[in-house]
């Protein structure tokens, strides 16, 4: 059980962090790499402790940055 909810969390939350960093910071970029570090601090402390537990997070960044890209086009199609 707990594994299931490991990668759900590692499914759900590493892109919504780019997406929040993003809007606190108006830079996709910055945002990806705030959520890179914080997972990097996940890892160190032993959190992430398998490969597939990091391929999904690796996955949910990439979904989190591409959303954020089209946030932000849409953004400048508004104004």
């Amino acid at each position: 059980m707990v594994e299931v909810i490991r990668f759900m969390s590692a499914l759900l939350l590493p892109g919504l962090l780019v997406l929040l960093f993003t809007r606190v910071t108006y830079n996709r970029v910055i945002g990806l790499i705030l959520t890179v570090a914080l997972i990097a601090a996940s890892v160190y402390k032993g959190y992430t402790n398998t490969f597939w537990l990091i391929v999904v997070d690796a996955f949910s960044l990439t979904a989190g940055f591409w959303l954020a890209s089209k946030m932000k086009q849409r953004a400048i199609k508004r104004s």
